[in-house]
């Protein structure tokens, strides 16, 4: 598969997923922001991926990003950031989301593994619920300290 055939629609994610669900295959879901990509990144995807057979990201469209981030945000755009995510081996589909949260791309793909970074308390991971209560189960990657993109934005402002 062509890496730009990762990137799709809810609609088409929820098929490709059930397909693979069908298959056996268990189904992993992060989701991020994933503005100006690093090795913090990477490493969280790839563990992500190790936690099932099939690694789904849903990524904030660029005016969710705004609302989350600041008007400054995203430097990267939805498209671009997509594709950077799609191009990676551990990254099998990758979908955008304008609300606030993941809560409904969650509840359309009902994932077994819902994966966030370590900074998350459990009890505050969005999707939790609705994964548990189909079988599911959260799992928190510790994050690769020294590494933001917020840290890095910061750092460009003050060296500029």
């Amino acid at each position: 598969m062509r890496y730009r055939d990762k990137i799709v629609d809810r609609a088409t994610a929820v098929v490709r997923v059930a397909d693979a669900r069908r298959e056996g295959k268990r189904i992993v879901f992060t989701n991020g922001c994933f503005d100006l990509m690093h090795v913090g990144h990477v490493r969280y995807l790839a563990a992500a991926r190790d936690a099932g057979d099939m690694l789904v990201v849903a990524i904030n469209d660029d005016a969710s990003v705004r609302r989350l981030k600041g008007p400054e945000r995203p430097l990267v755009s939805e498209d671009a950031r997509a594709e950077v995510l799609a191009a990676l081996a551990a990254v099998d589909l990758v979908t955008t989301f304008g609300e606030d949260t993941p809560a409904e791309v969650i509840a359309a793909l009902l994932p077994d593994v819902l994966v966030k970074g370590a900074d998350w308390a459990p009890d505050k991971v969005v999707g939790r619920e609705v994964v548990e209560a189909h079988g599911g189960r959260v799992a928190l990657i510790p994050v690769v300290e020294g590494f933001s993109t917020t840290a890095l934005v910061e750092r460009l402002r003050r060296h500029g």
